[in-house]
Formats: structure tokens, C-alpha cells, sequence
């Protein structure tokens, strides 16, 4: 038996298993009501228009991929919890690892940002994509800061751990666009830089 949906998580849940199964265009609000069991205006009750629907799917999609583990937990008995950001190599492993793990989850999704969303979307999703992003690249400064074997003039204030996760997070997102999972090039070029 189908329960109502009651929460703006459980609608952007359904959303994205929308994504996965059918793609971006199957979100507009009356497929989305009809898919949760609740009114059209129930989902207004959430979100003020479609591109506030979209926008926050989107969002919400990208988390879904990239929600980051707890970095600092060095005392977790999951020995990959505890394991996974000890160096900057394997944080950006981790990333091309999601990337991988969300083009097989939501099949086209990658492709959607290279063609971009319609002209009225665009501005609210990418602002939203842009709050998504920002937590990753503060991610990758705090492991960058974090990792003890880093050549301590690596960095200064010419050149800082921002800077060069910045470099590191725009070449992580051509390879996603490019559909290039292959992170070999951007090892070679930290360990050279870096270690």
C-alpha cells in the first residue's frame, strides 16, 4: 500500500528516483504529485514554482552523490571511515569514485549540466549547484591542510591550499562533463606538486 508523502525530503526523494529512472523532464509538479500520492497544491505547499522543484532536486541529486563522510572521524572502527581522507589523493580518488557511482545511479544527469537547463532554470539551479560545490571544494582544503605529507613549501600566500583546490575541483568538473572517470592525469599532477 502507497503512503502519502508528507515531507519536502520525501518529495525530492521521489524527484530524484524520477531522475534516475526517467530523466530530468519528468519533473515538473503534476507528474511529481501524482508520483508522491498528494494534491498539486501539496507541492506548492514546498515549492513555490517548477524551477524551485527542479532547482532544489538538483541540488539534492548532487548531495546524493557527493555526500562527503565525517573526514575528521580518525576513531570510527569502519577502517574506510576512518581511512578515507588521510591524504588529498584519496579525497579526490573518493570524488572520481562518486562521480562514477552517480553517472551509473542517474544515468544523463552529468549530460544535463553540459547542456545546461532552460533559460528560466538556469539562474536558481546554478546558484544551488554552486552552494553544493562549495562544500566540496572546502572539503578539499581542509584534507589539504590536513595531510601531513604534503612538502611544506608547497603553499604560501601566493599560492594557497584554496587556490589549488580550486584548480583541483575545475578539473574534476571538466572530467564529469567529458564523462572521463579517469583520474590518472590529476594524481600525476598533485603528486608532482604536492608530495
Amino acid at each position: 500500500m502507497n503512503t502519502t508523502i508528507t515531507s519536502k525530503d520525501e518529495i525530492l526523494c521521489v524527484c530524484r528516483e524520477l531522475i534516475r529512472k526517467e530523466g530530468y523532464k519528468s519533473i515538473n509538479i503534476r507528474h511529481v504529485a501524482k508520483c508522491c500520492h498528494i494534491s498539486v497544491g501539496s507541492v506548492y505547499n514546498y515549492f513555490e514554482s517548477k524551477t524551485d522543484l527542479i532547482a532544489e532536486t538538483v541540488a539534492s541529486v548532487w548531495c546524493d552523490i557527493f555526500h562527503f563522510p565525517d573526514y575528521r572521524n580518525t576513531k570510527s572502527d569502519d577502517p574506510d571511515e576512518s581511512e578515507i581522507f588521510q591524504s588529498f589523493p584519496d579525497c579526490v580518488a573518493w570524488i572520481f569514485d562518486r562521480l562514477k557511482q552517480g553517472e551509473e545511479k542517474y544515468p544523463g544527469f552529468f549530460s544535463l549540466h553540459s547542456m545546461g537547463f532552460i533559460e528560466e532554470e538556469k539562474k536558481d539551479v546554478q546558484e544551488r549547484m554552486d552552494r553544493s560545490w562549495f562544500h566540496i571544494r572546502q572539503s578539499l582544503v581542509v584534507v589539504l591542510k590536513n595531510d601531513a605529507n604534503i612538502r611544506s613549501d608547497a603553499f604560501d600566500e601566493n599560492f594557497t591550499e584554496e587556490d589549488f583546490a580550486e584548480i583541483i575541483f575545475s578539473l574534476i568538473l571538466a572530467s564529469f562533463v567529458q564523462h572521463d572517470f579517469d583520474a590518472r592525469r590529476i594524481f600525476n599532477m598533485i603528486r608532482k606538486m604536492l608530495y
